[in-house]
């Protein structure tokens, strides 16, 4: 069994990857993705998005990271990987996930499902411009509107070189909306030759239970359930049959309070004030969902707006910040 950290847009950054891969668990971790246009990109771009590649492309936990390409014109995205790849990543990632309107427009992301054709050029091009030591992998959804060309892209996607395959088991229409189609994962498992990892609505041991027994297969990649609970992909990893009961999570929350210290400096130090209190709300939101600690610090952090104000009700809760901040 593999675990992989997914990447999210604007949340599950270098930041946030660094904090969670300090809990021992996963096996690689995905960064958000590199918009690949009509354009070759300078290595500063690939570098803030990922400046894990200045440390070996791992986190300080020393988890492998995976660089993700955005795009839909082979030959650039083609050229722009080799540039990657001589920086050293653990892996490119091609994204065919991503589900946002915004991305979709620009013919990015999910909306290239109803192109399998496409996406075998994207692949090959991609694959054939690597040097063959490196791994290239996807993630995909099943589809635009529909399932009916969900087996016809993987198979697109595999026949093109991509070694492995994440599938997140909704289409582009459905977003985040609960359920998660597991089943087509094990159908898409049924008709490529490479490993394939599920990914979609796993919040829980016994989510990542009922996918793996719905969908036949081990390996998973977490997200949102990553973000809420820092802990699942451990006791994924520990075997454990039952989720945490109250007492275990109190432990649990008395770690996570070193992590949020950590997360706290870090975004203080990549952002502004106003940004970086923003950041630490979008975590605990997500946070709030697993440990009722978090759901009273979230609440007594919802009104304020500035560190300068939020730092010392940090404190109150047991987030034991090394100094005091004198402004925003």
């Amino acid at each position: 069994m593999r675990l992989l950290l997914a990447p999210m847009e604007g949340l599950l950054d270098e930041v946030l990857r660094g904090v969670l891969t300090r809990v021992p668990a996963y096996d690689c971790a995905v960064t958000e993705f590199v918009r690949v246009s009509g354009s070759l990109l300078p290595d500063r771009f690939f570098r803030r998005i990922a400046p894990e590649l200045g440390a070996g492309s791992k986190t300080a936990a020393g988890t492998p990271v995976r660089v993700q390409l955005l795009g839909s014109d082979p030959d650039y995205l083609a050229i722009n990987a080799l540039r990657l790849s001589r920086l050293g990543p653990a892996a490119i990632d091609l994204n065919f996930g991503c589900p946002a309107p915004t991305v979709n427009r620009h013919r990015g992301g999910a909306v290239l499902l109803d192109e399998p054709e496409l996406l075998y050029r994207i692949a090959c091009s991609v694959r054939q411009a690597l040097p063959p030591e490196l791994a290239l992998t996807a993630k995909m959804r099943l589809g635009v509107n529909d399932t009916g060309k969900a087996l016809d892209c993987a198979r697109a996607l595999a026949d093109g070189g991509v070694a492995e395959l994440v599938v997140h088991a909704r289409t582009k229409a459905d977003g985040y909306r609960p359920p998660a189609h597991w089943e087509w994962i094990g159908r898409i498992a049924d008709v490529v030759a490479v490993p394939v990892c599920a990914n979609g609505e796993v919040w829980t041991v016994a989510d990542w239970a009922r996918c793996r027994a719905v969908s036949g297969v081990e390996d998973v990649m977490l997200g949102r359930g990553a973000v809420a609970d820092p802990f699942l992909a451990a006791r994924i990893r520990r075997g454990e049959q039952d989720d945490p009961d109250p007492a275990t999570r109190a432990e649990e929350w008395g770690q996570l309070l070193d992590l949020l210290v950590e997360f706290h400096q870090h975004v203080n130090a990549k952002l502004d004030g106003r940004h970086a209190a923003g950041r630490l709300k979008q975590w605990l939101n997500f946070l709030r969902r697993t440990y009722p600690q978090a759901e009273a610090l979230y609440q007594a952090l919802r009104p304020l707006k500035t560190m300068a104000e939020i730092d010392p009700m940090l404190r109150e809760h047991g987030v034991a910040l090394v100094l005091p901040r004198a402004a925003a």
